[in-house]
Order: structure tokens, then C-alpha cells, then sequence
């Protein structure tokens, strides 16, 4: 192998370039932006350029030289053919890319629109899914035997039973921190046995089905839409299409109804560790007895409130296997697309959780409050 040379003449008043030996990246002289820079001042406007003695150029040679070129071919060039097409592949390169075209005035009314119609996009593919399911619950209405009992029973405890550690830890803190904020408050109107009123209203029927949604739509849900679409990378959910198997029945299904039922559970499993830890800081800051606390609950809290609490869990846990099953469903077979769908499910479920609650709030108003006298 030969190093890249480059020679310069002038005959009959004609400069000539005559560019010899191997023009690859290993052969080139070092540093390469020196040599292009010299290459840039030998041959001038009007110049001819003989590569005939080039024995090999690679894309890195070819590309160095278009750039001392100044992208555009030479008045005379003499190549031999296998040279002129390395040549010819780089020329068709595009070069710096185009800046980007001004906003319209009316950027902001497209941005909404662009909104707007992804939101009817999601909305469709959900009322599809939903569609599907309630023809899966009659066809299992008819077929008992189809029932996915193992797949319903894996979800149950995934969702359920390894979710009570941190529910619980979660729900108990923030009973402490509520009942250690709240007692600060009674104290200076002597009204300290009303922390039992104001535990028990905002646990059991705000914070406990809430705080569980939140958590189970991070957890559970990002989990459902992380195994729908590594499904769909893998194109396994496809394979089971091919056998014949249905996916709403197999995989979504279950995951819907398992999360539909444990959510009203882990709903009174959170509400329970926060009353016990705003229990326990009511004694310890305002010498409330437990005693007392726990005969007062009852007449404290109606009824009515516990119904509302696990009704809300209820819905919450059925919205949020129905936003992480469509988002997972969605998915594109590609690893971003995976990241980003589970990212949007988490934030859709969020969202949604605390729009149906604010809805419960209004619905509810009139139900389960004690009424001044």
C-alpha cells in the first residue's frame, strides 16, 4: 500500500492535479483536516484533475475529496470508472440539511388540532378493546370452561397480594403525617376529638382510594403495558393470533378484572393502615385513647363512606388496566416506542384517576357527610 499523494503542475498556462496511489482512511495523511486544507489550495477554479493513478479509494478518501472539491464536480476530471462511482455515491449525499420553515401565524391552532385528533385516536382503539372485552365476557358466559382462571389468579396476586407491603407502609404514613398536621390545628380551638371525624372522612373516603390508584397505576399498570409491549416486540402476541388464541381473552381480560377486584380490597388494606397510624399519633400527640378513637369511629364516619371509598377503587382499578392494556397493545416493535408508551400509560392513569375522582366528589356530595344541625 501507498500513502496518498497529490501532485500539482502547470502546463500551457493550466494548472493540473494528478492525485496518485491509495486513498483510503488508513493511507491518508495525517491530520486529515491539514491535508484537505492543502488539497482545497492546490487545485484552484479552472484546474484539471487526473485520478487515473489512484489505485484505491474508499468513501473516507472519496468523501475528502468532493469536500476539497467544494461539492461540485471539477471542469475536466479524468477517473477510471470504479472511482468515478465512489465518487458518484458521495455527490448524491445530501449536504447540510435545510433549515426548518417558519411557524405559521396559526402554529398554536394546529398544535390543538394534532391534540385534539391523538385523543380521538386513543379514544377509538379504547372503545375497540372494550368492545372486544364484552364479547370475550359473553363467549365466557356460554363457555365456562374457557374461563383463564391461572392467567386471572397470576394477576391477582401480582396486583394484589405483592402490593400490600407498600400500600400499607404508604397508608400509614400518611396517616401519621395527617393526624400530626391536623392535631396542630384542633389544639388551638379545643378540638381535639375531632381528629377521629377528619381521619376517618378523608381516609376512607378521599385518600385511601387515591393514594392506592397512584400507586397501583406506577406499579401494576406500567408493569401490564412493559409485558403487553416487550409482547408485541418479541411478536408473540402475533404468534398467539396465528394459533388461533385471542388476546383480549388471554391477556387482557384477566389483567382487568383481577386489578377491577383487588383495587376495592387494597382500597380498605390502605385506609386501615392509615387510621392505625393516625390513631397511634393522636395518642402520642394529643394523648387521644385508642379506646376512644375506636368507639368513636363508627358514629364518626357513616357507612356510606366506606361504600364510596371501595366503589372508587373499583372503577380506578378497572380504568387503569383498561389505559395500560390499550397503551401496551399500541406499542411499536421497537424499544422506544416501549419506554414511551409505558411512560404514557402511568401519566394517562394518573391523570385520569384524579379526574374520576374529582367527578365522584361532585356525584357525591350530598352522601355520607354528617349534616350540621
Amino acid at each position: 500500500m501507498t500513502a496518498a499523494g497529490v501532485e500539482s503542475r502547470v502546463l500551457d498556462g493550466v494548472e493540473r492535479v494528478t492525485l496518485a496511489g491509495d486513498w483510503t482512511l488508513s493511507n491518508l495523511p495525517q491530520p486529515i483536516a491539514d491535508f484537505e486544507e492543502n488539497l482545497k489550495a492546490v487545485g484552484g477554479s479552472g484546474a484539471e484533475w487526473d485520478l487515473t493513478a489512484i489505485r484505491r479509494i474508499d468513501s473516507a478518501g472519496a468523501l475528502l475529496l468532493w469536500r476539497a472539491w467544494g461539492r461540485q464536480w471539477p471542469t475536466v476530471v479524468e477517473m477510471l470508472p470504479q472511482h468515478r462511482l465512489a465518487l458518484q455515491r458521495v455527490a448524491n449525499i445530501p449536504g447540510e440539511p435545510m433549515p426548518a420553515p417558519p411557524l405559521p401565524h396559526y402554529w398554536g391552532l394546529v398544535a390543538i388540532g394534532s391534540r385534539a385528533l391523538a385523543a380521538v385516536r386513543n379514544l377509538r382503539h379504547l372503545l375497540i378493546l372494550i368492545g372486544e372485552l364484552i364479547l370475550d365476557v359473553f363467549y365466557l358466559c356460554a363457555h365456562p370452561r374457557d374461563i383463564p382462571w391461572r392467567e386471572f389468579s397470576a394477576n391477582l396476586y401480582k396486583g394484589g397480594a405483592l402490593a400490600l407491603p407498600v400500600t400499607a407502609l404508604v397508608g400509614f404514613l400518611i396517616g401519621i403525617v395527617l393526624s400530626f398536621l391536623s392535631s396542630l390545628q384542633l389544639k388551638n380551638f379545643g378540638a381535639d376529638v375531632y381528629i377521629v371525624n377528619l381521619l376517618g372522612i378523608s381516609v376512607i373516603r378521599e385518600l385511601g382510594p387515591v393514594i392506592v390508584a397512584v400507586l397501583v397505576a406506577g406499579r401494576s399498570g406500567s408493569a401490564m403495558t412493559a409485558q403487553l409491549g416487550v409482547m408485541r416486540v418479541t411478536e408473540e402476541i402475533d404468534a398467539l393470533a396465528t394459533m388461533g388464541v385471542s388476546r383480549s381473552l388471554r391477556l387482557v381480560l384477566p389483567k382487568i378484572m383481577a386489578l377491577s377486584i383487588v383495587m376495592p380490597l387494597l382500597v380498605v388494606w390502605c385506609a386501615a393502615a392509615g387510621l392505625i397510624g393516625g390513631m397511634i399519633s393522636a395518642n402520642l400527640q394529643m394523648g387521644l385513647e385508642y379506646g376512644y378513637f375506636i368507639d368513636a369511629l363508627p358514629r364518626a364516619v357513616p357507612v356510606a363512606n366506606l361504600w364510596i371509598g371501595l366503589g372508587k377503587g373499583f372503577v380506578f382499578g378497572l380504568l387503569i388496566a383498561l389505559i395500560a392494556c390499550q397503551r401496551g397493545l399500541r406499542v411499536r416493535p421497537n424499544t422506544e416506542s416501549l419506554s414511551s408508551e409505558t411512560t404514557k400509560s402511568v401519566v394517562a392513569s394518573i391523570t385520569v384517576v384524579i379526574v374520576v375522582d374529582a367527578v365522584f366528589a361532585v356525584l357525591t356530595r350530598n352522601i355520607g357527610l354528617p349534616v350540621a344541625g
